[in-house]
């Protein structure tokens, strides 16, 4: 029960269930500098579960970007069916590296091998976790990443990167082909020309190529995103991910989001300047109703959704198809 939410609750979605939260789950992983710390949020009951692996930002907030933060997207995913592993990646303030190091300040490169390291060590985490021991469906699984995470994601999923300020950093492919399905929050657009001085400066790093995202994706972007300190382009840099990659079928653009898309990062979070609790179940709605038909073509969560949000939430959001 959620009275905050109006419009976005005509959405359709499955019956909620209890969920249990473990923290922290802890990999040695020998070509890490530290060891992978996650949490891992799932529903008490059931079997045959798709997984989501969530990936945080690089924003402000001391805890936010780690494995503690985006509960309004893990409780909801694992609420409505999904077991959701969050990893802290080394650009987390309270449990990373110092940012001169190696690979920093982004840690793009770690962050993507944590991915691959987590799907590697499947077993040994329900192992460590008695409570999901046997109830994952290793075949099911979706990658949602917000902002940095969401470049992170989108290397999952196929695309490329060249830092210019890095040698060995050209038309890099990660592409992790057991991850079927993803979700880019507020993830950054083209590099290049597209960047600000101080991302050019700072951020290097953000200089994808989208052509090689082969995997199905949906793209969620706020209409007032303006991010000035990353990108000339406004708002519209956030769209690049849809226009330009193969695998992305639908992009849901929120109507006044900005880079929090209604607060999915924390709940009450000081970095969500656009705190709205109808747009960010949108968000939580629209995204588990695309992965939902994303793992089985027969499901009609998404088609369902998308004529929900027109006929009762359009204030809120709009769907563009390819």
């Amino acid at each position: 029960m959620n009275n905050l939410i109006t419009d976005a609750r005509h959405i359709p979605i499955n019956d909620p269930t209890q969920t249990i939260s473990i923290s922290p789950v802890t990999l040695e992983a020998p070509d890490r500098c530290v060891p992978l710390e996650m949490r891992i949020t799932a529903p008490a009951t059931g079997r045959n579960l798709p997984i989501i692996l969530l990936s945080h930002g690089h924003g402000p907030s001391l805890y936010i970007p780690s494995k503690d933060g985006y509960g309004p997207l893990a409780n909801f995913y694992a609420g409505h069916g999904f077991v959701v592993i969050q990893p802290t990646h080394v650009n987390a303030k309270v449990a990373g590296l110092p940012s001169d190091a190696p690979g920093g300040p982004l840690f793009w490169r770690s962050r993507v091998k944590d991915m691959s390291i987590i799907l590697d060590h499947l077993d040994d985490i329900e192992a460590l976790v008695p409570t999901i021991a046997g109830r994952l469906d290793h075949r099911k699984v979706a990658a949602v990443g917000h902002s940095l995470g969401g470049q992170t994601v989108g290397m999952l999923l196929g695309a490329r990167l060249t830092d210019p300020k890095d040698p060995e950093a050209t038309d890099v492919n990660m592409i992790e082909p057991r991850i079927t399905a993803g979700v880019l929050l507020a993830a950054p657009g083209n590099g290049g020309d597209s960047l600000s001085d101080n991302a050019k400066e700072n951020y290097s790093a953000l200089n994808p190529d989208f052509s090689h995202m082969t995997t199905q994706t949906l793209v969620v972007a706020g209409d007032a995103d303006v991010a000035a300190h990353l990108t000339v382009r406004g708002a519209d840099w956030y769209k690049d991910p849809f226009r330009e990659s193969p695998g992305a079928d639908a992009m849901l653009t929120l109507i006044g989001g900005k880079h929090g898309l209604g607060g999915v990062s924390g709940y009450d979070a000081k970095e969500t300047s656009d705190e709205d609790p109808d747009r960010m179940a949108v968000v939580q709605r629209m995204t588990w109703a695309y992965l939902r038909s994303a793992f089985d073509d027969k499901d009609q969560s998404w088609a369902e959704a998308c004529r929900a949000l027109k006929r009762h939430a359009s204030a809120h959001g709009y769907v563009d198809f390819k």
